[in-house]
């Protein structure tokens, strides 16, 4: 397998692009070379198989929407109030808002990994580890409600942005915005 890490990045932001579009029955090594501007054959030279292809999208769609370092940093130096994780739920909106291919990506490979264990474990190992970790930071750190909060908040927002990517023309009447305020008021305590 080739090991040049641009473009291997390259290829896999183009199959989380093309997972996004397509879905994952669609997504062969054609389209991500297609997506990519590589030439045919290309990412079968990165890749084992489909299944391997899927398994590094599936880790990489993580990276793509990681907060960024200095986003962490600040949140890891201020103090823990419901206004400090008010503001973060904001960055995160914005940041799935400018990748709306990344997080749709990640809808589509928790479906498919309802049918794949592999996949599933994959997901588990790099998703499952970033929400638990990200939990016991804030659970660590003082933040107000505890682990319960902590978590709520979480699934709150995942079906917020779900709703917000998918169907936002059936939320006209509020905004995303007044939305997050309120789950953060009524989820977190003081």
């Amino acid at each position: 397998m080739r090991q040049n890490t641009a473009r291997r990045t390259a290829l896999l932001d183009a199959a989380i692009d093309a997972l996004a579009d397509q879905g994952t029955r669609k997504l062969t090594f054609r389209a991500v070379d297609a997506r990519a501007g590589v030439p045919i054959g290309t990412a079968s030279n990165y890749f084992a198989n489909r299944d391997a292809l899927l398994a590094q999208a599936a880790a990489h769609v993580h990276v793509r929407l990681a907060p960024s370092e200095d986003e962490l940093a600040g949140m890891q130096a201020a103090a823990p109030t419901r206004e400090v994780v008010r503001e973060a739920m904001h960055k995160l909106f914005a940041r799935v808002s400018q990748d709306r291919a990344g997080y749709l990506a990640l809808l589509e490979l928790r479906l498919e990994a309802t049918r794949r264990p592999e996949l599933r474990q994959v997901l588990m190992d790099t998703a499952g580890q970033n929400i638990h970790e990200n939990i016991r930071f804030h659970v660590a750190g003082g933040y107000p409600g505890g682990r319960q909060a902590v978590a709520s908040l979480y699934l709150a927002m995942s079906g917020l942005i779900t709703e917000h990517l998918t169907l936002p023309e059936a939320w006209e009447w509020t905004t995303f915005p007044e939305l997050i305020d309120q789950l953060v008021e009524r989820i977190l305590p003081e």
